[in-house]
């Protein structure tokens, strides 16, 4: 049955139209789920098209809206919600094809840009080049030396001010920076998120000046953008807000003209990196700058709740990364000053950690020393690899699956994409096989499995810091090339279980449709609590909390209405970044008394910081003889959105057979073996796969080996259990 199922033929089909389609536009793949008011979703895919993501968005929709029996106008037509994540300003940053930027700051912090932080200095070297200095270099500055211009001002870390403002030496900046025709102006002040007055002043100054000039320039202030303490990262939030995400607007504002077009009635929303969603035309978008992989871990929490286990280890394997995120104890952790190519940012984001590791990584010979290297460069989805055949010269990972005839030619994306495997393995042979001197097929493996121990080496990394035994962890594995390579990847490691899906190609865009509308506003803050704090004190404390937390309410609530939310149907959760006084990290607590009115509220609140601390990192290391800082308040907002559901349906007897459809000659453990073929939508709860085997989906593939076998369980996930 070398065919995707039809809408009718789907378990718990409904004639409910879809209301919901989410999109994760990849390096490689741009997946889409549909999603009707019962729950019920479609899978569709396509080839991400990275110089317009709106074709390889359409693209992708038709795909899925053909699985659900309908055209791309009866879809758009009756759509609540138009969904998209992507990587779109990432890459924009990466490739450094950004806007033209100038920047005024406080005057002594005009080399800030060209210093940088260690941290990020650092960032991404090996541990070769950490240990050679020589090879060091600076992350390109978005911003050079010569459009950065001081200013005379100072206001202290209390927010009073020091040095006034002089007002010409803005004026001279703005005319310098309008004359050099830039196209945005950055405004960067030290402590401006104590007292934002000075850069609000310099913002008045250079708007003046552009309209005099009758120029088109637009100004950012840090303080709007991230109102929150560390300079360094503050600028560089702004930096990147104003360097990325104007091109990555014109990205999301071409999606939302094609679903428009198709007859969409509302505006397309985007992912934010802490996992909510938001508008395209959020005002700080570079919050939602690595969206996609953010999707996979709103997904697995989801699914941690169906399968009763609140420690999870998310992994999603495609084209060009291995992203791996992990949920203790039910804690996920935010991560305040992410590192973005090389730079740190003030963005709260759900932590992920990311390797290069995909089936689209090139892999390279030396023929002289014989060195074996994986990428880091991807073939991604044009040219691709060689086996596509749409001019790929380079051997990569998905052309070891396919020589090994672990990938069924004729049945990728459904057979949209028919693979040349002789043309795959010839090159490879030449390239790849020969210079090491050994067997086309065991070389094809031996690569793979460099791949599988790179990424289970990652996944052990990952799990060490959390304080708890793999045995307690369930590993998700999805992504396309998650259940390609599940088996090598988790081996040895001992998790409790290991799950996959037969939606495991659109894990992440089924995600992103868990998540709801949301806002997150927070301000730092310095509050010590003294482990001898009085009552008076305490109530003292709790005073100054509630108020900045009625200030970030308002504001929350404020933009969630403004885009077309009532205020009855909005939620808001306020919360605290804590730490032992003296530490240097601080973790989330959620407030367990919302808006705290006295001294036991206070109470409750540094009992519950020392419980998610002891949750994280052990009850060992808890010191509450130091006392608590209060580094961050801040408040989420929060809509409810349509969300897909998981049926429940009882379990039949092991046997596959249903859903057997031949066999087919398979390279595994060093020889060929007769692997059983199984249709991965016609598995049915209850039946059980013995491996060799291969269960194909038109845009994934699961490769059981020998020993190893996969149980289908009353939710229609699938469980693999090693031998």
């Amino acid at each position: 049955m070398n065919r995707p199922l039809t809408r009718d033929e789907q378990p718990g089909h409904t004639n409910e139209p879809p209301i919901v389609i989410g999109i994760d536009a990849g390096g490689t793949m741009t997946d889409t789920i549909l999603v009707n008011r019962d729950g019920h979703f479609t899978i569709g895919k396509a080839a991400t098209t990275p110089h317009d993501e709106s074709e390889g968005f359409v693209a992708s929709s038709e795909d899925a809206a053909d699985a659900w029996g309908i055209t791309l106008a009866d879809l758009f037509g009756g759509l609540d919600v138009v969904l998209y994540s992507g990587t779109g300003m990432l890459n924009t940053l990466l490739s450094r094809t950004g806007r033209r930027l100038g920047l005024i700051t406080t005057r002594g912090l005009e080399d800030m840009v060209l210093m940088g932080r260690g941290l990020q200095a650092w960032a991404d070297y090996s541990y070769a080049d950490r240990l050679h200095a020589v090879t060091h270099a600076h992350p390109d500055p978005l911003v050079p030396r010569r459009r950065t211009h001081g200013v005379t001002e100072r206001i202290d870390q209390f927010g009073d001010v020091v040095i006034p403002l002089y007002e010409d030496d803005v004026r001279r900046a703005a005319r310098a920076l309008i004359a050099d025709k830039v196209d945005s102006i950055c405004i960067m002040t030290i402590f401006s998120h104590v007292n934002p007055v000075h850069e609000q002043r310099i913002a008045a100054l250079c708007e003046e000046e552009i309209a005099a000039a009758g120029a088109q320039i637009r100004v950012y202030m840090s303080h709007a953008i991230r109102p929150v303490v560390r300079e360094q990262s503050r600028l560089n939030s702004v930096l990147i807000e104003a360097y990325a995400t104007a091109r990555g607007r014109e990205q999301l504002q071409a999606i939302e003209a094609a679903s428009q077009k198709y007859g969409f009635r509302y505006g397309v929303q985007t992912l934010l990196s802490f996992g909510g969603l938001a508008s395209i035309h959020h005002p700080r978008l570079h919050e939602t700058m690595i969206s996609g992989p953010i999707g996979g871990i709103l997904g697995a929490a989801y699914i941690g709740k169906l399968i009763g286990n609140d420690s999870l280890v998310c992994s999603d394997m495609g084209g060009t990364s291995f992203d791996m995120g992990v949920i203790t104890r039910g804690q996920t952790r935010i991560e305040n000053e992410p590192l973005m190519d090389r730079f740190k940012l003030n963005v709260p984001t759900l932590h992920l950690d990311t390797i290069g590791a995909g089936a689209g990584m090139i892999i390279k010979v030396d023929p002289l020393t014989r060195k074996v290297s994986l990428g880091p460069e991807s073939a991604g989805s044009d040219p691709g690899p060689i086996c596509f055949d749409r001019g790929g010269t380079e051997p990569t990972i998905a052309d070891c699956d396919a020589i090994l005839g672990r990938l069924n030619p004729h049945y990728f994306l459904g057979g949209k994409v028919v693979l040349d495997v002789e043309k795959a393995k010839r090159i490879f042979k030449e390239k790849c096989a020969d210079p090491l001197g050994v067997d086309v097929y065991e070389a094809a493996e031996g690569m793979i499995e460099m791949l599988e121990t790179d990424a289970n080496n990652a996944l052990l990394r990952v799990i060490s810091g959390q304080g708890i035994h793999p045995s307690q962890y369930t590993l998700l594995s999805y992504g396309g090339s998650g259940p390609l390579h599940l088996a090598g990847c988790s081996r040895g490691i001992g998790f409790r279980d290991i799950l996959t899906f037969q939606f495991a190609a659109g894990f992440s865009a089924f995600g992103c449709t868990t998540a709801d509308y949301m806002r997150r506003h927070s301000v730092s803050t310095q509050i010590d609590i003294t482990s001898a704090a009085t009552a008076i004190e305490l109530e003292d404390h709790a005073r100054q909390v509630a108020r900045i937390m009625d200030d970030l309410e308002a504001a929350a609530v404020a933009e969630m209405e403004a885009e077309g939310h009532a205020r009855e149907k909005i939620r808001t959760h306020p919360f605290l970044m804590m730490r032992f006084t003296g530490q240097l990290e601080d973790v989330e607590v959620a407030s367990p008394v919302g808006h705290p009115k006295g001294a036991d509220d206070m109470r409750a609140i540094i009992a519950e910081f020392e419980r998610v601390y002891a949750s994280i990192n052990q009850r060992v290391t808890r010191y509450g003889a130091a006392g608590s800082s209060i580094m961050e308040i801040g408040v989420t907002a929060v809509a409810d959105k349509i969300k897909p559901v998981l049926l429940q349906r009882p379990l039949n007897p092991p046997d596959p057979s249903s859903a057997h459809k031949g066999k087919r000659n398979a390279y595994m453990y060093g020889r060929w073996h007769d692997a059983d073929l199984y249709e991965m939508d016609m598995l049915q709860p209850g039946h059980r796969i013995q491996g060799p085997a291969i269960v194909e989906h038109p845009a994934t593939t699961l490769v059981i080996f020998p020993g190893d076998e996969v149980f289908v369980d009353e939710w229609t996930l699938l469980h693999y259990r090693h031998g």
